[in-house]
């Protein structure tokens, strides 16, 4: 067994829609946010995008947060809890990037809300003090203590009247530290203020002082800020609570017994007026420290302002010391806020100098629900979380689609700009497939959408970028209302999809899109002139509670917009254009300008998810039940078994199979991509849901496997109206059922021993934890013919059996063969005829093989040359639902490059796509 030397080219995963699901750390730039249950961590400031995935929880990540980090330290720590009730510390390394799982906590009885660290640490043994807020009505403190690497609980604060916390703030009182204030809020309109004297380090113990009234709803984050720089004395402290009654309050902690009416320095209109009227608004909070300095123990709390703007709940408001503000400051930046709200929007509040009114200087994101816009389209379901960068100059926001967006600032306009960010599926990956060039990879996913990925070929001329080619989400071809489960390729741009509805939809690449690609991608000879011609349309949208796509033309940037409501303003009626008619000519679901795909960049998201979609060509019906698997056949030159003889143009076939509990249903339907019409009749064998369907790799064999424990191989028969016939049934291939299956690639050398045809050899797994090797010897036609048997020959000639298996130590989830294989014995001057062959393996608990398969000239001895092991930091945290090992072909680009080629120590190298069940998509490139 050999370490594979494997490198993590592509790490895709969408992150968790909980409002304290990321964090930005202050020392690193990196950020770190829940995806499933997995911690992502990712570098906006690099344009890899994810660099590293860590697992270890084993429910949704709900919470995480760094800790402060000393310059001279090693190490970053970062701590996450969620959904299975436990909280890990992790150590960062800040020179190699390892990342390890230092501690695992389990104190609280419920899932993990929230996480506040205090940003600074306390005392001689420099500590870190935080807090975690649970559903089990709990808050507990903790400290970890760096010398020995462990976290200690402190205390638990059990909540008034049993709320659960959802937002937790933490900060010092002073600048020595010696006292610390804990703001606790939740699924109640109250805020609970507690405060701690840390003036003996062995005893940290927080007591309640203040509830603070005035919100209608449950608050969703709490922030604590000076309102002063660091550099001036007796600064006030600001506290930002944000809500789901669509406001953001803040408070004023004031040093002292007495806290008079604010200045205008920071009041603000709405709080002088509810000054006026005696009541619970306005009143002043005495909070005393217990155990500090009696002579600066007092503090006092008043609502200083009320925040009013949004439209929709406020998930987050964070504050920042931003230099972005064109406002004179003292050269430590301007006293911003900055809100996240389900209005789809984010807003930038600040004070004005000279009234004090708190303003929205900055709104980013989409302003206005769009009308027309479906859910998938148009509304993004809001904005979860917002994040400042540490330098203030890059924000941060999570949609619902579990993609984030990005704005940084620039400073020569002197405005907000919108820049790439990273994309994932939020639910299990259930289907992966390469385009036929391997130029993209498709995959689907229970989050009922369809995603293109591809390689970032920057124009080393762009000094905005590196030279550098990264992986990126380019398309979102698919957004569906059903739970997708397959996916195949049909051609370069087109593809077929099934999803849990009864029929199969295909789609093809609109132009914009193929413009988009081939520019992106550096692949601009990829379509023929001819070919671009024949595609179906610009590009396509979902109508309003529709499921298909439907094509539409690309308008000119300053084409009028009437133009997209497909007639006159006035609706055709002649007259006054209406307020009706306005809206329906500004319909943005109904129009792609020409300019929203012609970019240097990788797509923002709201073009993913409005102008990259594609448009559907076809519907393919016959099944009774939800599509279980689909495959399509491999381009050939041989005559189609419609048309034997006749070669005319390629004509595809589609195999597909739904689930079923009858033999009725647990058929595979054939579909032929020329006239779209099914081929009767259907292929029958299975009892139960068929889970995987492939055709070999000269088409010649058609392969299914299912739930119960059979494998079936029907062969191509072009005297069959169906196109192929039931060569070979195994009712015992496993003794449990069997989850994937995959054929080698087929030996095309006609001096093999074997004869014209090759080895045929093909590998299944299932829920037995086995996986086996079957394999056509054809050498026995030989053998056979001498014996004179000739009915023995008729049945043994084209007959599989097993030759070789081997048992993994959990059920056996995924397989895939690469294209070609890694040697024969033609190209090491052996001459014996042998070959080897790459198989990928993924089981149900994550792991991942590569298995080198050595197969002699005669297929009848098949071994396992070498076993490539995949570092266990690599491995899925769950089931690997798809392996798929990238086409070798040449690219069409300037360079010219083979994918997959030789490095430069002399190894092949070859990139696997890996779906998992955790919703990350993965490439992994394979030095061999």
């Amino acid at each position: 067994m050999t370490e594979a030397a494997v490198d993590p080219r592509y790490l895709s995963a969408g992150a968790n829609r909980y409002a304290a699901a990321a964090d930005w750390a202050s020392e690193k730039g990196l950020v770190a946010f829940g995806a499933d249950i997995n911690v992502c961590l990712w570098d906006p400031s690099n344009t890899v995008g994810i660099c590293q995935i860590l697992s270890g929880h084993t429910a949704h990540v709900r919470a995480v947060k760094f800790l402060p980090r000393l310059q001279d330290e090693k190490s970053t720590y970062l701590v996450s809890g969620g959904d299975d009730q436990s909280l890990r510390v992790w150590a960062l390394d800040s020179e190699t990037g390892a990342a390890t799982c230092v501690q695992t906590l389990q104190e609280h009885t419920a899932p993990i809300n929230y996480l506040a660290a205090l940003k600074i640490p306390l005392g001689s043994t420099q500590r870190r003090i935080f807090v975690s807020g649970a559903a089990d009505s709990t808050v507990k403190v903790w400290s970890l203590e760096v010398s020995s690497g462990q976290t200690t609980l402190l205390q638990t604060i059990k909540t008034a009247k049993k709320y659960f916390p959802l937002a937790l703030a933490l900060s010092p009182l002073n600048d020595e530290g010696t006292a610390l204030i804990l703001a606790v809020a939740g699924t109640t309109n109250i805020i609970q203020i507690f405060a701690a004297s840390t003036v003996d380090d062995a005893q940290l113990e927080f007591t309640p002082q203040a509830t603070l009234p005035g919100h209608e709803n449950w608050i969703r984050s709490l922030d604590f800020v000076r309102e002063r720089p660091t550099s001036e004395a007796e600064s006030d402290i600001l506290l930002a609570s944000a809500s789901q009654d669509k406001y953001i309050r803040i408070w004023r902690i004031h040093q002292g017994s007495a806290l008079s009416m604010p200045t205008s320095a920071a009041s603000d209109a709405s709080a002088a007026a509810a000054a006026l009227t005696p009541g619970p608004a306005n009143k002043i909070h005495k909070i005393k420290v217990e155990g500090a300095d009696p002579d600066t123990n007092k503090y006092c709390i008043m609502f200083e302002a009320l925040l009013l703007g949004h439209e929709d709940w406020i998930y987050t408001a964070r504050w920042c010391r931003s230099p972005t503000s064109t406002a004179t400051d003292s050269g430590e930046g301007t006293l911003q806020l900055l809100s996240a709200s389900a209005d789809n929007s984010l807003s930038i509040w600040e004070s004005d100098p000279e009234s004090g009114i708190w303003i929205t200087v900055a709104r980013l994101g989409e302003v206005s629900r769009e009308k027309g816009a479906t859910t998938a389209t148009g509304s993004i379901g809001g904005f979860w979380t917002g994040m400042w960068s540490p330098s203030g100059t890059t924000v941060i926001t999570l949609g619902r689609t579990g993609s984030w967006r990005r704005w940084d600032w620039d400073s020569n306009d002197q405005a907000w700009k919108q820049n790439f960010a990273v994309s994932g599926h939020t639910r299990a990956v259930t289907g992966i497939s390469w385009s036929r060039n391997g130029v993209y990879l498709l995959s689907t996913s229970s989050d009922q959408t369809t995603r293109l990925h591809a390689k970032w070929a920057t124009n080393s001329s762009l000094s905005t970028y590196p030279s550098k080619r990264t992986w990126h989400e380019m398309a979102r071809p698919q957004i569906h209302g059903y739970d997708l489960n397959c996916i195949d390729s049909l051609s370069s741009t087109s593809f077929v999809s099934g999803a849990d509805e009864k029929l199969m939809r295909v789609f093809t690449e609109p132009k914009a899109v193929a413009r988009m690609l081939n520019r992106l991608t550096g692949t601009s000879s990829a379509l023929s002139s001819s070919d671009f011609d024949s595609l179906p349309a610009d590009a396509a949208n979902i109508p309003v509670l529709g499921l298909s796509n439907k094509a539409l033309d690309v308008i000119d940037d300053d084409a009028d917009a009437s133009a997209a409501a497909g007639g006159n303003p006035d609706g055709g009626r002649g007259g006054d254009v209406t307020m009706q008619d306005r809206e329906n000519m500004l319909d943005p679901a109904n129009m792609v300008r020409k300019s929203a795909l012609e970019i240097d960049h990788p797509p923002f998201e709201e073009s993913l998810s409005r102008h990259t979609l594609w448009p559907e060509v076809e519907k393919l019906y016959g099944h009774g039940y939800e599509i279980s698997c689909l495959a399509v056949s491999h381009p050939s030159s041989s005559p189609s078994p419609l048309s034997p003889g006749k070669k005319e143009k390629e004509t595809h076939l589609i195999a597909s199979a739904c689930r079923a509990a009858s033999l009725n249903h647990a058929v595979i339907r054939l579909f032929e991509t020329d006239k779209w019409t099914e081929l009767r009749p259907p292929l029958k064998a299975h009892t139960s849901t068929v889970h995987r369907l492939r055709f070999s790799s000269d088409n010649t064999y058609l392969l299914s496997v299912g739930k119960d424990r059979q494998w079936a191989v029907f062969q191509r028969d072009p005297q069959s109206s169906a196109g192929y016939t039931l060569l070979q049934l195994n009712p015992k291939g496993h003794s449990r059922m069997i989850l994937d299956a995959a054929w080698a690639p087929k030996s095309s050398s006609s001096s093999s021993s074997s004869g014209e045809g090759g080895v045929d050899l093909f590998a299944t797994a299932g829920r037995d934890k086995a996986v086996k090797i079957w394999v056509r010897k054809p050498s026995q036609q030989q053998q056979q013919t001498e014996e004179g048997e000739e009915n023995l020959k008729e049945k043994k000639e084209e007959e599989f059996t097993l030759g070789w298996s081997l048992t993994e130590d959990q059920p056996v989830t995924a397989l895939d063969f690469a294209s070609e294989p890694l040697n024969s014995s033609e190209e090491d001057g052996s001459g014996s005829g042998s070959r080897t062959f790459l198989l990928a393996v993924g089981t149900e608990s994550g792991k991942l093989s590569v298995l080198a398969i050595e197969v002699s000239g005669d297929g009848s001895e098949v071994s396992v040359a070498e076993t490539y092991k995949v570092g266990e930091q690599l491995w899925l945290p769950k089931a690997v639902m798809q392996l798929a090992w990238r086409p070798k072909v040449r690219r069409g680009g300037e360079d010219g490059s083979d994918e997959g080629e030789d490095d430069k120590s002399g190894k092949q190298t070859r990139e696997l796509a890996i779906a998992g069940e955790d919703g990350s998509l993965r490439i992994y490139e394979f030095s061999l």
